[in-house]
């Protein structure tokens, strides 16, 4: 029997049968990977429009409706082989959290939440299904789907080069709508490839004391308002990049004097 034909037959057994018992998955394995790659595996991002979203995790293999799932259960996918997905791929499932409660933008970024990972267990021509393989949160409905790629654990200079000065950066987000951060935590930052950052790139992370109504704002050349400190910086830590987009970059606490809140400035060292 293929994993193809036995798709048809939990789905209907699914939807048929009035068992109030779950159709459960094959116990999960353990990751067996160094708890560093795990954390950085479910590191938050930033976007400041809409991700595209067609593959997405649309229900379990249950008699009752399910919204949240786990280690254990088999959650059903919106695509199957026509759209590429065969047994054995797996995919990050993630979540869009705008900062407010309206359409994501450069003024309402969204914290992009990875909730886990899951591989495909079952296919046919039009949905899958597929077992958690890590969860980094509840995992839930509608959460999307990307390839899986194992992260790269960073390296950082023995010796840094000097921060840049003029050119500061701000912290902006973290997980779980948190807003302060230590060693060993993730957060993003206004920063990315367009601004000179590589995934390695070294941060110092900075707070200035001065109240923010007394900051001197100074416009950008794309016209948005880049806020300058105009106080002396109190040094707070370091910070690495391990993710970078073209905006926006994750960083890694790798130093911290005092914790790190949202809206505290980053230099980058070059």
């Amino acid at each position: 029997m293929t994993r193809r034909f036995l798709v048809a037959l939990l789905l209907a057994a699914g939807v048929g049968s009035g068992s109030p018992a779950a159709q459960r998955a094959p116990a999960p394995a353990p990751v067996n990977l160094p708890p560093e790659v795990i954390s950085l595996a479910c590191a938050p991002g930033l976007a400041v429009e809409p991700p595209p979203t067609p593959i997405r995790v649309t229900g379990a293999q249950d008699s009752d409706i399910r919204r949240n799932f786990a280690p254990g259960d088999l959650v059903t996918i919106n695509a199957g082989t026509d759209n590429g997905i065969d047994v054995g791929q797996e995919y990050y499932t993630r979540r869009a959290v705008p900062l407010e409660r309206r359409a994501i933008s450069r003024d309402n970024p969204a914290t992009i939440r990875t909730t886990g990972w899951i591989r495909i267990y079952a296919v046919d021509r039009r949905m899958s299904l597929a077992t958690i393989v890590h969860p980094c949160d509840s995992i839930e409905l509608n959460d999307y789907l990307e390839p899986f790629v194992l992260p790269q654990l960073t390296a950082t200079s023995a010796i840094p080069p000097m921060p840049q000065r003029g050119n500061y950066g701000r912290v902006v987000a973290g997980n779980d709508s948190r807003t302060a951060f230590g060693r060993g935590d993730y957060f993003v930052v206004d920063r990315g490839s367009d601004h000179g950052v590589a995934v390695g790139s070294q941060f110092v992370v900075y707070r200035d004391h001065q109240r923010r109504e007394r900051l001197l704002l100074e416009r950008t050349d794309d016209g948005r308002d880049n806020e300058q400190p105009r106080n002396f910086l109190f040094e707070l830590g370091e910070a690495v990049a391990v993710e970078v987009r073209p905006d926006s970059s994750t960083l890694l606490v790798t130093l911290s004097r005092d914790a790190f809140i949202v809206g505290d400035w980053v230099a980058l060292r070059k």
